[in-house]
C-alpha cells in the first residue's frame, strides 16, 4: 500500500528532480523478413507492429503523470536479414521510414554481431555504415566487435575505426553527428532500451516492449539529506531511492505491454543523465564528497552507485535486464562537461571508470583529425574491459571534423556539448595492424 507521503515524494521527484522513464522500446523481430525485397517488407513490419507505441506512450503519460522522454524501436541486427542480393542502405533507409512512419524519435538494429568473425553480410553491412548514416535521421547502428567467450575481433576493431572516421567525415557539415549514432560493443546484450546501441536479439520473441528508467536528480536530492555520512548510510539510500524509481518502470512497463499487446521485456534500470541542470551522474559522485568528477576518488565513487543502484533496483521489477547501472556519457551530463572543460576529467580517467559503471566510453568528443588506428586502439582498450570483467563495454566516440583540442562541438537536445578533449599521440598503426583475435581469457571458461 502507498500511502499519502509516498505519493507525493513521487509527484516531487516528477516535478522537482526530473524523474522520467527515458524511454519506451518496442523490440520487433525482423527474421521473417529475410531474403529477397527485405527492405520492403521489414518496413511493413515494423510499422504495422509498432503503429500504437507513440500513441501508447502518450496516453500512459497523460493518464500517469509520469513523463516518458523517449518512444524508440529496436529490430533484430539487420546484417541477420539482409540478402545476398540487397543494398544495406535501402534498409537503412526503409527503417527510417518506419521511423517517421511511427512517429518514434530513433530505431536501432542496423547492427552486425562479429565477436568472432564476420560474414560476407556482416562485412557488407558494417562497411555501409556512414552512407547509412549520413543519409538517414532517425537510424542507429551498433557492431559487437568482442565478447566474454569469443575474445576480441581485432579486424572487425580494426575496421571499425576506419568506419567512424568514415562516417564523421559525411557528416562533417553537423560535426560529425553520425558517429552519436554508432557504437561498438564488446558484450552486447539483447534487451537494451537505449540508444544507439539497442537491438532486438535473437534469442527474442516476434515482439518485447523494454523500458529504460532514469533519475539521476532524485538520487543527488536524496543524498543532500546525509551529507558527511558513513558510505554504508550513502549506499542505503540510494538503493531505497533506486527501489521507487524502479518500481516506477515496472508500472509504466506492464501498462504499455497490456496496451500494446507486445509481452513485457525488461526494466532497465540505468541512471541515463541529461545535459540540464539536476540531472546528472557527476554531481551525485561529488555529493559524495569529491570536488569535482574525475579527481582521485571518483572510480570508487562510482562503484559504489554502480552497484548501490543494481542492488535497490533489482527486487522492484519482476525482470531487469538491458545495461542497468549508472551511465557516464561526457556531452550529456553537464558535471561531466564542466569536469572536462577544466582537465580534471580525461580520456584516460573516463575509461577507468568504465572498469566499475555501465557501458563505457561514450559521447566522447576527440579532434577531428584522429587517425582510424588511434580510435581502434581506443576500442580495443574498451573491449578488454569487457571481456576479462564480464561485463558489457561500448564506445562512441565522434572525432569532429576541423576542430581540436579545446574548442567546443553543440550536438543540441539530449545529446548536448562538449569540449574536444585529447588523445594519445603516439601511433598504434603497428599495433592494430596485426589484426587476427585476442583470444578469450581463461575465465571464459566457465562450464
Amino acid at each position: 500500500m502507498l500511502n499519502t507521503s509516498e505519493i507525493l515524494a513521487t509527484i516531487d521527484m516528477i516535478k522537482e528532480q526530473k524523474l522520467d522513464i527515458r524511454t519506451i522500446t518496442m523490440g520487433v523481430s525482423l527474421l521473417e523478413c529475410a531474403g529477397e525485397g527485405a527492405a520492403e517488407k521489414i518496413y511493413d513490419l515494423v510499422t504495422r507492429r509498432a503503429e500504437r507505441l507513440v500513441t501508447v506512450g502518450e496516453e500512459i503519460e497523460r493518464e500517469f503523470g509520469i513523463p516518458i522522454v523517449n518512444k524508440r524501436i529496436s529490430v533484430t541486427p539487420v546484417a541477420l536479414v539482409l540478402g545476398e542480393a540487397e543494398d544495406p542502405v535501402r534498409i537503412a533507409l526503409a527503417l527510417d521510414r518506419a521511423a517517421d512512419a511511427t512517429g518514434v524519435n530513433f530505431i536501432g538494429g542496423y547492427s552486425a554481431l562479429v565477436q568472432k568473425s564476420a560474414t560476407r553480410g556482416d562485412l557488407r553491412l558494417i562497411r555501409s555504415i556512414p552512407e547509412a548514416l549520413s543519409r538517414t535521421e532517425k537510424v542507429c547502428s551498433s557492431v559487437n566487435v568482442a565478447s566474454t567467450r569469443a575474445g576480441v575481433n581485432m579486424d572487425a576493431v580494426k575496421l571499425m575505426g576506419e568506419i567512424i572516421v568514415e562516417t564523421a567525415r559525411l557528416t562533417a557539415d553537423r560535426d560529425g553527428l553520425g558517429c552519436a549514432k554508432l557504437v561498438a560493443f564488446a558484450n552486447a546484450v539483447e534487451d537494451n532500451p537505449f540508444m544507439a546501441g539497442a537491438f532486438h536479439g535473437v534469442g527474442e520473441g516476434d515482439t518485447a516492449v523494454n523500458v529504460g528508467v532514469s533519475g539521476p536528480g532524485v538520487v543527488k536530492r536524496a543524498l543532500e539529506a546525509h551529507r558527511g555520512e558513513p558510505f554504508d548510510v550513502v549506499a542505503e539510500t540510494i538503493k531505497k531511492t533506486a527501489f521507487r524509481i524502479t518500481r516506477m518502470g515496472q508500472l509504466v512497463a506492464m501498462e504499455a505491454s497490456k496496451r500494446l499487446k507486445a509481452p513485457f521485456g525488461i526494466v532497465d534500470l540505468s541512471l541515463a543523465p541529461t545535459p540540464a541542470m539536476g540531472d546528472s551522474v557527476a554531481h551525485i559522485l561529488e555529493e559524495m564528497g569529491l570536488e569535482r568528477c574525475g579527481q582521485h576518488g571518483t572510480t570508487a565513487a562510482l562503484m559504489l552507485l554502480n552497484d548501490a543502484v543494481k542492488k535497490g533496483g533489482v527486487m522492484a521489477s519482476s525482470s531487469v535486464g538491458g545495461l542497468s547501472g549508472a551511465f557516464i556519457p561526457l556531452s550529456e551530463d553537464i558535471g561531466m562537461i564542466d569536469a572536462a572543460r577544466t582537465g580534471t576529467l580525461t580520456l584516460d580517467k573516463l575509461e577507468a571508470m568504465t572498469c566499475v559503471c555501465s557501458v563505457g566510453l561514450d559521447m566522447i568528443a576527440v579532434p577531428g583529425d584522429t587517425p582510424a588506428a588511434t580510435l581502434s586502439a581506443i576500442l580495443a582498450d574498451e573491449a578488454a574491459i569487457g571481456v576479462v570483467n564480464q561485463k558489457t563495454t561500448a564506445v562512441r566516440l565522434i572525432p569532429v571534423p576541423g576542430k581540436g583540442v579545446g574548442e567546443w562541438v553543440e550536438f543540441g537536445g539530449l545529446l548536448g556539448r562538449a569540449p574536444i578533449i585529447s588523445v594519445h599521440p603516439e601511433s598504434a598503426a603497428s599495433f592494430i595492424a596485426r589484426g587476427g583475435r585476442i583470444p578469450a581469457p581463461i575465465n571464459s571458461l566457465r562450464n
